[in-house]
């Protein structure tokens, strides 16, 4: 039975889907052995998220990313006899996982875009379309790469819906709203007024950290279709099945949304996602309407009516969207790191220091 230690955060400002898709990939892990999780931010809702889950979670009193958040999850790894070490936020760079490295732990690093620079971690999983060996030049030898959509990381909820099919008809009328955990901008507020104008049904997902919450319970009062808000909701699949066209952030949502077969009209909300919603209108899944923040009501209502009489293409990116993203991610990553044994080591010198890495047991491992 091995543990994993995960080292991820999840707040209103930098959003929820690291924690999110660390919960996925814990889930995965369960019938190896045990998952701690670590945090320095983390929601309420997160956290009770966890412990439903029965899964450990530590709080961490450090900045995050800094030597002694490091430290910290070094200290916590060895007491808990943690196997890996699996890292998932834009603030933990080159210099962090060499100090894990350095401390003789395994480390997977989730990466979205490049952001570290340089990668001495032993596994690096970038689940995203974009993905680009490109993106990770400046690796050591002996990092492995995860690549693309077959790693995309969906919760347990979800593989129950492998085997459905998506019914698309003739006119959408049916929308689902999610735009992220915490969404700060209140881009939700945005899309309900571009609902208003619209013969809809409408379900919008909110995060309970959503700081905008009770303003977004105002505006839908006010609409003349009927909207209901759901909050911090656990059964994302089914409305995903219910919905007809998703409008949605181009985060990890995106390929919950694909493995639904949903068409969506996407936005970009962080500078991470900038990629995701280029590929996933390149690859025909979604309609990218860019930027947030120069995306008006007008085009948000534009995209949508197009999509709603437009059966064809709606059938087109749902199709799409099932072949790119078949749910066993979080499988695949996990046998990955089953693959490695503590006896076959490598010794390796970077940036004038020693490593003794691990190597993959299995002679298939692929990057």
């Amino acid at each position: 039975m091995m543990t994993l230690l995960i080292r991820a955060d999840g707040s209103a400002q930098i959003g929820t889907g690291h924690l999110m898709r660390m919960l996925a990939l814990a889930q995965a892990w369960q019938p190896r052995g045990h998952v701690h999780f670590l945090s320095a931010e983390i929601t309420p809702a997160l956290a009770a998220r966890l412990a439903v889950e029965e899964f450990a979670a530590y709080p961490l009193a450090a900045v995050p990313g800094s030597a002694e958040d490091a430290a910290a999850t070094i200290a916590s790894a060895r007491e808990h006899g943690a196997a890996w070490a699996v890292v998932d936020g834009y603030q933990f760079g080159a210099d962090y996982q060499r100090r894990l490295k350095d401390a003789g732990l395994r480390v997977l690093l989730l990466d979205d875009y490049g952001h570290a620079g340089d990668y001495c971690a032993d596994l690096v999983l970038n689940q995203n379309l974009s993905a680009d060996a490109a993106l990770y030049t400046r690796r050591a030898p002996h990092t492995r790469l995860l690549l693309g959509t077959r790693y995309a990381l969906l919760r347990r909820e979800f593989l129950a819906w492998r085997d459905w099919k998506r019914e698309i008809p003739a006119v959408a009328r049916k929308v689902l709203v999610t735009l992220g955990g915490a969404d700060p901008d209140n881009v939700t507020g945005k899309v309900i007024e571009a609902l208003r104008g619209l013969d809809v049904e409408a379900k919008i997902v909110v995060g309970g950290s959503n700081p905008h919450l009770e303003s977004l319970r105002s505006s839908i009062s006010n609409l003349p279709s009927p909207v209901r808000l759901a909050v911090d909701a656990p059964n994302m699949p089914e409305l995903m099945a219910w919905a007809d066209v998703a409008v949605a952030a181009a985060g990890s949502t995106s390929w919950e949304l694909a493995f639904m077969g949903l068409p969506a009209v996407v936005m970009v909300l962080a500078e991470n996602q900038v990629g995701i919603a280029a590929s996933l209108e390149r690859e025909g899944l979604s309609v990218n309407l860019g930027a947030h923040k120069g995306v008006t009501i007008e085009k948000i209502t534009s995209a949508l009516q197009s999509l709603f009489a437009y059966p064809p293409r709606r059938r087109a990116m749902s199709r799409r969207g099932r072949a790119m993203v078949d749910g066993l991610g979080g499988e695949r990553v996990s046998n990955r790191l089953a693959e490695y044994e503590t006896e076959s080591t490598t010794s390796f010198s970077s940036s004038g220091k020693q490593y003794s890495v691990l190597t993959p047991h299995s002679n298939a491992f692929k990057s």
